[in-house]
């Protein structure tokens, strides 16, 4: 029997493959939101040669991220686990990430831009900072 083909298989030739992602830690556990952690997540970022990253936000115990593979047999599921294991082994982490992933794939309609303003604006939903732009731990669309 044959497998049924990815989502980004059934999408349009021409239409974009950009997933908003959503990594957290086991338990929700706040430990991320430090220069450590961060210098940890833009060096697994930039070894990534299978997907860009357009936006990226670093919260107390979870991440966000916009990606696209730059090839659409690229699996979500693989970007999530190379960047769970290579935070971790950069940080020598005593804590875990949460299994799995929840990614969702942007469709036609969504904007990337409206997703980074979401995004963005974590922190100051959170109490975090005053302005979006406070926050410290974030690579953007626009920036």
């Amino acid at each position: 029997m044959a497998r049924p083909p990815k989502i980004p298989n059934l999408l349009r030739p021409d239409q974009d493959t950009i997933y908003f992602l959503t990594i957290c830690v086991q338990d929700r556990i706040p430990i991320l939101n430090n220069q450590a952690v961060w210098n940890a997540c833009l060096q697994t970022i930039l070894e990534f040669d299978r997907w860009h990253v357009f936006a990226f936000i670093l919260m107390p115990d979870h991440v966000h991220a916009l990606v696209a593979p730059y090839d659409r047999d690229h699996s979500v599921s693989d970007f999530s686990r190379w960047f769970k294991v290579g935070v971790r082994k950069k940080v020598k982490a005593d804590w875990r990430w949460q299994e799995g992933s929840f990614d969702r794939l942007l469709r036609h309609d969504e904007s990337a831009s409206e997703k980074w303003e979401y995004m963005r604006h974590n922190p100051v939903r959170a109490g975090l900072v005053q302005e979006a732009s406070d926050w410290p731990y974030q690579i953007g669309l626009h920036q």
